[in-house]
């Protein structure tokens, strides 16, 4: 079995959208896929199947789809 692709995904607002979370952390190739990807039940957040494709996203949540978590996470500081 694979290992999980981790990916920290630096919030910069007060939330994304989930299908637009995909598309920037290179889960799916368009918007488009990204949708398809949810309404098919291939995406959890916090451990739970998620339907909505417009779902806000917001700092903490975890996502899950095809072997990799996302890890919403604020901006780094610049030193």
């Amino acid at each position: 079995m694979a290992p999980l692709q981790q990916i920290d995904f630096e919030l910069r607002g007060e939330y994304i959208t989930l299908d637009s979370l995909l598309k920037a952390c290179g889960l799916a190739e368009s918007g488009g896929r990204a949708k398809t990807m949810v309404a098919e039940g291939l995406v959890q957040v916090n451990g739970q199947t998620e339907l909505r494709k417009t779902c806000k996203i917001r700092l903490g949540q975890l996502v899950g789809v095809q072997g990799a978590c996302i890890r919403v996470v604020p901006p780094q500081k610049p030193d």
